[in-house]
């Protein structure tokens, strides 16, 4: 049992609230129009543990993509599928099992959401190959991990608009930022065996580039409040917020030698700026 949990990551749950946090803001979005608490509560729950299963999924078989470059890095040559302690075939049983329930949650949503979300099938598959190719691997996981962004306003409107759009834009941003002090941690080895990222990309330029990307997002959701009429609590709330991200640069911008554990707590660290997002796109719905 072990075995599994950490095939399916649930031990290290982080990358399936870093997916989920982007429905549920979705969702907090869609109250400002629609305020059904039961539908909020029974998709919150739902988007959940969709998210418990597509991330599982998502992990595995990226697992059976890169198990020979996981071979070559520190951080990851222990994973089972890279030191054969479970098969590509079952792992790939797994995956179909994962898919199929994660199928069995979408088709409780309006026609148009369950189109909209298997769409977010040919991102989840080509996301493992763009480390081959560009070195803009991160920028594949925002379109792939932030589609929740749409789907969310979907679920309850069956279409997409420019609310979920500006949304799902600026969540790609923040992608962008934490992903790339993710990558930060195999810096050396990805240079190693000629794995690309941004974190190689901008490595010399790593503070700016984050910069960037993190007051990017703070501006779209600026833009986002400005667009759907929020009061001025939602603006002070959102400059206030950005704080925490000033905050990881700032911890970056300490760290020598790329320190994996503090590397790794800065990336964690974007779970509760996730949390803290929902809370203030829920407080405009009272």
């Amino acid at each position: 049992m072990k075995k599994y949990i950490e095939l399916l990551r649930l031990n290290k749950p982080i990358g399936i609230f870093l997916l989920f946090w982007p429905c549920a803001w979705s969702i907090a979005i869609s109250e400002w129009y629609q305020f059904d608490l039961y539908l909020f509560i029974k998709y919150f729950f739902l988007f959940f543990i969709g998210a418990i299963l597509m991330r599982s999924a998502g992990c595995i078989f990226n697992d059976i993509i890169d198990r020979n470059f996981d071979k070559k890095v520190s951080r990851t040559k222990n994973r089972l599928i890279a030191s054969k302690k479970i098969s590509i075939f079952t792992a790939l049983i797994i995956i179909f099992l994962l898919v199929s329930s994660s199928l069995s949650i979408l088709i409780q949503f309006n026609k148009f959401s369950i189109v909209l979300g298997i769409s977010s099938g040919l991102l989840i598959i080509i996301y493992p190959f763009m480390k081959r190719i560009t070195f803009w691997p991160q920028l594949f996981l925002g379109l792939a991990f932030n589609w929740g962004a749409l789907l969310g306003w979907s679920a309850f409107f069956g279409n997409i608009k420019y609310q979920s759009i500006i949304l799902y834009i600026a969540a790609i941003f923040w992608t962008l930022g934490y992903d790339t002090i993710y990558a930060l941690q195999d810096l050396k080895d990805d240079l190693k065996i000629n794995v690309k990222s941004t974190a190689i990309k901008f490595q010399k330029n790593i503070i700016k580039f984050l910069s960037i990307c993190f007051a990017t997002f703070t501006i779209i959701m600026i833009m986002l409040g400005v667009f759907t009429n929020r009061n001025y609590s939602y603006f002070i709330l959102i400059i206030l917020s950005s704080f925490h991200l000033i905050f990881q640069i700032y911890s970056l911008s300490k760290i020598k030698n790329n320190n994996k554990n503090q590397l790794h707590k800065i990336f964690c660290s974007n779970n509760f700026f996730g949390f803290i997002i929902f809370l203030i796109l829920t407080s405009q719905v009272i």
